[in-house]
């Protein structure tokens, strides 16, 4: 008997289960989980900056070619501090807003169209399709000819860098709307616009979501390069004129803004989408 409930003990202990520390802890291992991708981000900007300063003091690359951090965060410093960065942001930042939000009122319509009813898809496909795949500095010049070197040119060279990713995406998500839903409700007499106003768009609003995010990338970059070509202010005109006379401190300072401004619209954008993404499966 003994024999028997010592082996039986061991059976018992040996099946029972190891408790890891982050079973012991609730909530331990999800933490670290929440917080892994920004902190393994983070980390790894650090070291890159870090590598980056290290390269610049020693010279490797001349200052001309290559500031190090430090020489761009004091640049930036001085542009804020003299004040003449200010009007800059105010008129990239309007060319931006009115570019977007145009882009958006009208790329969002067109998509849902375009993806229910396939005729309008057929018909307008070409011409999304021709835009999309001509790079936009190509009709700057156009643009400029057309709505002068002011911000309503820049406007134009947004709004057609952003709308056509959104066009795209949300047509995308019109047609990837599940069938059974739509059969469902046409079983119990939806019509056209309760079946676009229950089914149709709540189903599509993370391809919507995704189509603006990336519409944000191709309005910064329709910003930058329309200022380049020609402009009367913006961060695109001073960094092409900071460029001109080899102050390449505040060439990247510049991008450092444009890419700031990027990453701060496109995390915001990222919570949206993950808030709609929760309950989509």
């Amino acid at each position: 008997m003994a024999t028997v409930d010592s082996l039986g003990q061991r059976a018992g202990t040996a099946e029972a289960p190891a408790i890891s520390p982050e079973m012991r802890i609730p909530g331990r291992k999800s933490a670290w989980r929440r917080r892994e991708s920004a902190l393994v981000g983070v980390t790894a900007v650090v070291i890159f900056l870090v590598i980056w300063q290290a390269i610049a003091l020693r010279r490797v690359v001349p200052e001309l070619f290559l500031p190090g951090p430090t020489d761009i965060f004091a640049a930036l410093g001085g542009l804020f501090a003299s004040g003449t960065i200010w009007r800059d942001l105010w008129v990239s930042g309007q060319e931006l807003i009115y570019g977007y939000l145009l882009a958006v009122t009208f790329a969002l319509p067109l998509g849902l169209l375009m993806g229910w009813y396939k005729r309008v898809g057929y018909a307008i496909e070409p011409f999304v399709s021709f835009f999309y795949s001509t790079p936009r500095i190509v009709l700057v010049p156009l643009l400029i000819i057309w709505f002068g070197i002011g911000i309503y040119s820049k406007i134009a060279v947004v709004f057609l860098g952003a709308v056509f990713p959104m066009i795209v995406s949300t047509m995308s998500g019109v047609r990837n709307v599940d069938s059974s839903l739509v059969k469902a409700a046409r079983s119990f007499g939806a019509s056209d616009m309760q079946l676009f106003r229950t089914v149709v768009f709540p189903g599509s609003v993370p391809f919507v979501l995704t189509g603006l995010r990336l519409g944000i990338g191709h309005a910064l970059t329709g910003v930058v390069v329309g200022e380049l070509v020609a402009a009367q202010a913006g961060i695109g005109l001073m960094m092409a004129t900071a460029g001109s006379t080899f102050q390449t401190s505040k060439v990247f300072a510049g991008m450092f803004i444009v890419a700031g401004s990027g990453i701060a619209l496109t995390l915001l954008l990222q919570k949206i989408e993950q808030r709609f993404q929760s309950w989509k499966t």
